[in-house]
């Protein structure tokens, strides 16, 4: 009887726990046992580990082969333990050579799914078991087409293979593969790779009212909602959000390329310290948008972590796809629960919608086509509930654009025109908007909690005496009371001002009304 032992990590997530691959060989009939919790991928990975091992030019042993991945609770899923397998096999054969203390601290960690010919397959999620191996000085051996990935985790070791032959080789030290990855991330666009054009606030003519919603949410990490006729404008106004967005910082991209990795997505490095935008389409169901299917994976308000997420056509999503909205807008957090996994995910997404005025989108436009009744309207907007307006920030009419505007045909002496609106111009101002709240509290105003809201922001009395007759016209919630002062609050930090005044909160007001009379009419 002999026994020798790898090591890898599993998934449950966003954390790896290590994973000890034990391989037993004993005497008896031949039997190939996998135990642990395998899932069905694991489970198959016997026939692959065998025709690999055999195919390699390795001997494959007989008698009676059993794996134990511990723990034995922890649910193990994916091709990424067939390499350590194969090398338990082969050290407990001695056809490679054991590690002084098998079972003491893990020096290094193995992954990879194996061909049938031997060779290293890519696996998923080894950004997340890269920055865990970081942590414990670990290093770590890969399929070179993951290199790259974990190679984005700073004081990660990570050493890339083509094939099993390669490990073989390095561990018997008759080689130097396999190769290191490259020592710093990778650049977003190498070579004479083409480089699209960047998405810039001046594209959109005319818009001025939603252009400065646009930079009140950037500033303040607020939800925004537009409704407009079809062609006016709105995707394309969502679409400048992230630009806007001041960059990832190190620890940030780190956990965004975490969540994606760990995604039905593979990760891009190339996508490394971009802030996500996502864009499900409105046939998305609740798994898609929340779930993340049966294996408990991030659906898209994670995928959208630290970014944008835009739903467009707001109104024809399912109203149960919606509803499950209201929780992740208040908590930044997302709970799966599935029969042998729970894991949580965070979900700090901007909410950016989209949305018609009646069901042909014309209600209101100076074209007059609309003939939705009053019904049909009504119907139409009652799809959208009101616990989720009022998790809402702002509300901004989207209007078409004169063909003056859209043409260019406006000269600067025009009193109708004015300068186009750049998306350096504005970033600078969120930048600053933003520095002013995290050296205040710490964090943006969209984020900050009641019992700090109510001592930072403190209205002038002109200003307490009109959101006072504000909130009783409309009859406002408490929710929509504090989200007035929150949106006001981030228009005196753009205005680089101390204090809040009536101009400040009755700006707020006028990016709220929506909520309150549910009737998203133009403003007059």
């Amino acid at each position: 009887m002999s026994i020798a032992a790898t090591y890898c990590r599993g998934q449950l997530g966003l954390t790896a726990p290590l994973v000890q691959v034990e391989v037993n060989l004993g005497a008896g009939l031949p039997v190939f046992s996998i135990v642990g919790l395998p899932a069905t991928a694991v489970k198959e990975s016997k026939e692959r580990v065998r025709a690999a091992l055999t195919n390699s030019g390795f001997e494959f042993p007989a008698g009676r082969i059993t794996v134990n991945l511990a723990p034995a609770d922890l649910p193990k899923e994916g091709g990424r333990f067939d390499l350590p397998i194969a090398l338990g096999i082969l050290m407990a054969s001695s056809q490679l050579p054991t590690p002084h203390r098998a079972f003491g601290p893990a020096p290094r960690e193995y992954y990879g799914e194996l061909s049938l010919s031997g060779e290293l397959l890519p696996v998923r999620g080894l950004t997340l078991a890269a920055a865990h191996a970081a942590r414990e000085g670990h290093e770590i051996i890969v399929p070179l087409a993951n290199v790259r990935e974990t190679r984005l985790v700073r004081h990660g070791r990570a050493l890339g293979a083509c094939s099993l032959l390669d490990v073989c080789a390095h561990l018997r030290g008759e080689q130097r593969n396999p190769r290191p990855g490259p020592d710093r991330p990778i650049a977003r666009n190498p070579g004479l790779e083409l480089v699209p054009a960047p998405l810039d606030l001046a594209d959109v003519r005319g818009q001025q009212l939603p252009k400065r919603a646009l930079i009140i949410a950037a500033a303040g990490g607020h939800s925004l909602l537009m409704s407009g006729p079809p062609g006016s404008g709105k995707t394309m106004l969502a679409q400048r959000l992230p630009p806007l967005l001041p960059p990832l910082s190190a620890s940030e991209a780190l956990e965004v390329a975490t969540i994606a990795s760990v995604s039905s997505l593979d990760m891009s490095a190339h996508d490394f310290g971009l802030r996500p935008f996502r864009a499900p389409h409105h046939s998305a169901p609740v798994s898609a948008l929340i779930e993340g299917g049966p294996q408990a994976r991030p659906g898209e308000v994670c995928l959208a972590h630290r970014g944008v997420l835009f739903l467009d056509e707001l109104p024809e999503f399912e109203r149960r796809v919606l509803e499950c909205l209201r929780e992740p807008l208040e908590n930044r957090t997302v709970l799966i629960s599935r029969a042998r996994v729970q894991a949580q995910y965070p979900a700090a997404f901007q909410l950016v919608a989209a949305m018609n005025p009646c069901p042909c989108g014309y209600l209101g436009d100076p074209c007059g086509k609309c003939r939705c009744t009053p019904g049909q309207v009504a119907a139409y907007r009652a799809r959208i509930s009101g616990p989720l307006l009022d998790r809402i920030d702002l509300f901004v009419d989207v209007q078409r654009v004169p063909v003056a505007d859209i043409a260019g045909l406006r000269s600067a002496a025009d009193p109708g025109s004015s300068p186009s609106l750049t998306t350096v111009v504005a970033a600078q101002a969120v930048v600053r908007a933003r520095q002013r709240q995290m050296s205040r509290s710490g964090c943006l105003n969209g984020e900050l909690p009641l019992s700090q809201l109510e001592v930072l922001a403190r209205p002038s009395a002109a200003a307490r005496e009109l959101l006072k007759q504000v909130f009783e016209r409309l009859a406002l919630t408490a929710r929509s009371y504090h989200r007035v002062l929150r949106v006001a609050l981030i228009i005196a930090d753009l205005e680089d001002s101390d204090f809040i005044g009536p101009a400040q909160i009755a700006e707020a007001v006028q990016l709220r009304r929506a909520v309150a009379s549910y009737s998203f009419e133009p403003a007059p």
